[in-house]
């Protein structure tokens, strides 16, 4: 998987949580956003960035977050494959605002804005499905979260977004063993 991919699946998972933790994100918010993982600033402005875009960008992310969501291998890459026919998604290189030639997979340099992120975001998911083998996303395990993580590195399958988490998770069942009696030390 190119880094390229990689940075398309982390814009999708920092997408993801922006929109599942305020739903009714503004354009301002979401053009910051991908301005962040890269998109050019001054394609983001009110007269190229719209109302209209931004909804769809929305639902866009919805529908990439319920794959970020899915835990099975066989129903994610149907979830991917449906999205890619949808979009008509075909490789293809690209130059544009003064970089290298790339790999893009929407259908043309002036692709909507929703349309880019499902063709990339899905592309991008699907390589990392295909190189790990299953779904190497997911959504926290900590009962007081619900953010989203790809799961990239090496090692067994990640179950948290982040290292605080995992160790609020586990002091926490130490603590609960303790008070029932249930900790052998």
């Amino acid at each position: 998987m190119s880094r390229r991919d990689l940075a398309v699946a982390r814009q999708v998972v920092e997408l993801a949580d922006a929109v599942r933790k305020q739903p009714d994100l503004g354009g301002d918010d979401l053009a910051a956003l991908l301005a962040d993982c890269g998109q050019s600033p001054e394609s983001l402005t009110g007269a190229t960035f719209t109302a209209h875009d931004v909804a769809r960008l929305r639902a866009a992310v919805e529908r990439l977050a319920a794959v970020l969501r899915e835990t099975d291998a066989d129903r994610a890459a149907t979830a991917l494959n449906g999205i890619l026919a949808e979009c008509g998604a075909w490789p293809r290189l690209s130059r544009h605002d003064g970089s290298t030639w790339h790999l893009h997979v929407d259908r043309a340099d002036d692709a909507r804005w929703d349309e880019r992120l499902l063709a990339s975001g899905a592309y991008a998911l699907a390589q990392i499905l295909g190189e790990h083998g299953r779904p190497a996303w997911g959504v926290c395990h900590a009962h007081d979260c619900s953010a989203y993580y790809l799961d990239v590195g090496p090692g067994l399958g990640r179950r948290y977004c982040s290292s605080t988490c995992s160790s609020r998770t586990r002091v926490a069942a130490h603590r609960q063993r303790r008070a029932t009696g249930d900790n052998p030390g």
